[in-house]
């Protein structure tokens, strides 16, 4: 074992064990502690049932349906998950679960107003409708604002035999029989395409000898029969909780080889969320923050590439931004102190308030994440009355909008969403907030499962990362009592 913070940093009462646990599961499962998906398990039911585990997944679909018919979170969010399930019950063949879908669908479909900024939906959706109305003879519209036009621009890019861009390969199964050995694709790392079962079965197309057919029976073991969105996050997962705690100082020793692990697939662009998924600025940057944190600084230059001006794109080309990986970006310049690059972003983070004190992002459906990002990298590293009242004002939010039981979340109380709220009113400059006695309890007592709040092609919960939150936001409760 390896120490990696310095003794001083001492772990409450109680926490030792837990924070113990959750580091050693870092090596014990490396491909990431992942969530299954509703989107990726139909997909796999439907592209590949010879997998191994298809009574499973489709079991794991019909407990999964909401009693209205639909799958996932309420409202845009059910659209992706809800059109994915419904298209795989048909093609498996239990028509009462895929009439309830369609009918869920037939309602849902005309009235979304909008659709959630989850990874390639502008392609996902179209996709699934089509395969819906041709299996069925439905005329099932697609929601406002999606039209379809770019889903055909890239399946006309592809046909014209070009290789496909590395962004792409997550979400390659939108390209439906022209998956198939798309020019190009290689498998990575297990054998996946892309770090997706759904995009590694498109790609095979049938039951033939491949790394793939290993990687997507390793990916269906793990939840006995359903699988996750993106696995391995390997690197993802580490760099998140290794700096969540050492941020929060929460002592803890890491098996040898952890934080090696983090830059093995360090490249000109940083590195990516695991391996298959294209280099970022969000995994990049949370990798040098933590490096910093554990005493292993790396020259931060390489975010470099991502710079657009006033802030960074989390990939060439991004549409639209994000203000979490501007807020990774920010820490990591500035735990390698670097004041331009820091008040830039510093300035521009407090651009992006919204007006109740709250931000939010692409990245995750819950503002008290988007939140804690910044108000954590402004804390530690802003300066100047700006940054001072942005502080005060996402404090004076998250204090107004706590629950009865004393915890926060969105749609209904999360220990999650709790623990990021916990970060914001206990960091530099928020107040101290006293009285956290009932958050405390519901953190401590709390055993029911959070419900998946992540983006990715629907939404997920990366159990480990969810883990560090909540145990980071029990030390700093317990260390603000004493």
């Amino acid at each position: 074992m390896d120490e990696i913070l310095p003794a001083e940093h001492l772990v409450a009462p109680g926490l030792a064990h837990e924070v113990h646990d959750l580091v050693e599961g870092l090596a014990r499962e490396p491909w990431g502690q992942v969530s299954p998906s509703v989107y990726e398990t139909a997909r796999v039911v439907s592209l590949a049932p010879w997998v191994p585990g298809q009574a499973e997944r489709v079991r794991y679909l019909l407990c999964a349906q909401r009693p209205d018919g639909g799958w996932g979170p309420p409202g845009g969010y059910a659209v992706v998950p809800t059109l994915s399930a419904t298209e795989a019950l048909l093609a498996a063949g239990p028509r009462p679960a895929a009439e309830r879908g369609l009918a869920f669908l037939r309602r849902l479909l005309p009235a979304a107003a909008s659709i959630p900024d989850t990874p390639a939906a502008d392609l996902i959706v179209p996709a699934l409708v089509e395969r819906i109305n041709e299996r069925t003879g439905e005329a099932l519209p697609l929601p406002a604002g999606i039209d379809g036009r770019r889903l055909a621009g890239v399946r006309q890019y592809f046909r014209s035999g070009a290789a496909v861009p590395e962004k792409l390969l997550h979400a390659l199964e939108v390209l439906g029989d022209g998956a198939r050995d798309a020019p190009g694709v290689r498998l990575v790392g297990p054998g996946a395409v892309g770090a997706s079962p759904a995009a590694t079965a498109a790609w095979l197309g049938g039951p033939r000898p491949s790394a793939a057919i290993s990687y997507l029976g390793a990916a269906a073991r793990r939840h006995g029969g359903p699988v996750p969105c993106a696995t391995p996050i390997t690197v993802f997962e580490r760099a998140w909780v290794l700096g969540g705690l050492a941020r929060a100082g929460v002592a803890f020793s890491a098996p040898t080889g952890i934080v090696a692990s983090l830059t093995a697939d360090w490249g000109p662009s940083g590195t990516a969320a695991g391996p298959g998924l294209p280099a970022d600025a969000d995994t990049t940057a949370v990798v040098l923050f933590a490096l910093g944190e554990l005493g292993h600084p790396v020259d931060p230059d390489v975010l470099q590439a991502y710079d657009i001006g006033d802030s960074f794109c989390t990939w060439p080309g991004e549409d639209g931004s994000s203000v979490t990986t501007n807020a990774h970006v920010l820490d990591a310049f500035g735990v390698a102190g670097r004041r331009d690059v820091v008040d830039r972003l510093a300035g521009w983070l407090c651009s992006q308030q919204q007006a109740d004190g709250s931000w939010h992002d692409r990245w995750h459906s819950s503002p008290y994440y988007a939140t804690a990002c910044c108000v954590l990298a402004l804390a530690r590293f802003g300066r100047g009355p700006e940054v001072t009242a942005a502080i005060a004002r996402a404090a004076e939010w998250v204090a107004g909008t706590r629950r009865h039981d004393g915890s926060w979340g969105r749609w209904g109380g999360t220990a999650e969403e709790t623990a990021y709220a916990v970060h914001v009113l206990l960091a530099p400059g928020a107040g101290g907030w006293p009285g956290l006695g009932a958050t405390e309890r519901y953190l401590a007592e709390r055993r029911q499962t959070d419900p998946p709040l992540w983006h990715d092609k629907d939404l997920y919960a990366p159990h480990a990362i969810v883990r560090a939150a909540v145990l980071s936001a029990r030390q700093l409760m317990l260390r603000n009592r004493v």
